[in-house]
């Protein structure tokens, strides 16, 4: 599928591919700033959104006012790393989340301690992968079913609801599901044609299906996934070298503790690039987005809209408090 993918978009576009890239993005950004006439520019990214920002500030450091970046990739992993950052951090969620259900045995019925909350996960993956389970009027095997639940176990209570009912669906009941929306075909090609322009990305699929063995035994709960080939391995080499972000624009990062996206890892290597950043880490916070994320957390999003309004970063780094398992409105969860 990689290939016929990169096959299907170099024959339409062959000259445009190599120069699909966050480097042009961010210079179409300052192309816009100078035709409405500013000097400098403002920003709010979000995911990606936070590796189009870093590139504008290298690039144009002079010109950068007040950014925010919110949810940040690691620039150092940009982009296979990335995928494959979702495997190594997953096994500290699953841990975090299989504690929180054990103590609430009494309202989700997955097991009394935090090794039989994990064994009931995994009995119904082994279930799935005998026979797949119906969710939604879905099938879902074991693989599925490890690919619904990851994210979902960065933010314990909805993991602990989605499991349960994937343990009535094991069970044989009709259930229904919360299925995620499918990439349209712009969104899946635009995706790929900057991530494969911006890297280079291994050439020989022998290097994928090695990685991919490797890392299902290191990370049992998702490490097939995100090593696997990629229409990348196929792509057509970008027209410039990938932009290291490494300089002292001052400007504000906001992050989630528990975020199944961009973990606190990756914003921690974005936070020592940006030498001149600030950065408001939400302890305990779960999801992929902090501020205008829908009934965020006040602790980080004040600062943020005063720094916005007045452009004074925080004084130091600062560290707020959520509780876990709270109920939260999250937007939709991008490619990263």
């Amino acid at each position: 599928m990689g290939q016929r993918v990169a096959d299907q978009c170099r024959t339409k576009n062959p000259g445009v591919l190599p120069h699909i890239s966050t480097r042009n993005t961010a210079r179409d950004m300052d192309v816009l700033r100078a035709a409405v006439g500013e000097r400098k520019l403002s920003y709010f990214g979000v995911s990606y959104g936070t590796a189009l920002g870093a590139v504008y500030a290298q690039l144009f450091p002079r010109r950068a006012d007040r950014f925010v970046l919110d949810s940040a990739v690691d620039p150092g992993r940009m982009w296979r790393g990335m995928y494959q950052i979702w495997a190594e951090e997953v096994g500290g969620a699953f841990d975090r989340w299989a504690k929180w259900t054990a103590e609430r045995n009494a309202t989700y019925h997955l097991g009394d301690s935090p090794a039989q909350a994990r064994r009931t996960f995994w009995k119904i993956v082994a279930r799935a992968d005998r026979k797949p389970l119906v969710v939604d009027g879905q099938k879902l095997d074991g693989a599925a079913v490890r690919d619904l639940a990851r994210p979902e176990f960065f933010s314990v209570r909805s993991g602990a609801e989605l499991v349960k009912r994937l343990k009535r669906a094991a069970g044989g009941a009709s259930v229904s599901g919360t299925p995620s929306e499918p990439f349209s075909d712009n969104e899946f090609a635009s995706h790929f044609a900057v991530v494969c322009s911006d890297a280079a990305w291994p050439r020989d699929p022998a290097t994928y299906y090695r990685d991919t063995v490797r890392n299902s035994v290191r990370y049992p709960l998702y490490g097939d996934f995100p090593s696997g080939i990629a229409p990348c391995a196929f792509w057509p080499r970008g027209a410039e070298p990938a932009t290291k972000v490494d300089n002292g624009v001052p400007l504000l990062l906001v992050q989630n503790e528990w975020d199944p996206q961009t973990p606190l890892s990756g914003a921690r290597n974005m936070h020592r690039a940006l030498k001149g950043s600030r950065m408001i880490t939400v302890d305990e916070g779960e999801g992929h987005g902090v501020v205008f994320g829908g009934g965020g957390h006040p602790c980080a999003e004040n600062p943020t809209m005063r720094y916005l309004a007045t452009g004074k970063l925080p004084g130091k780094d600062l560290t707020c408090h959520a509780t876990p398992g709270q109920r939260r409105a999250e937007p939709r969860a991008n490619a990263f």
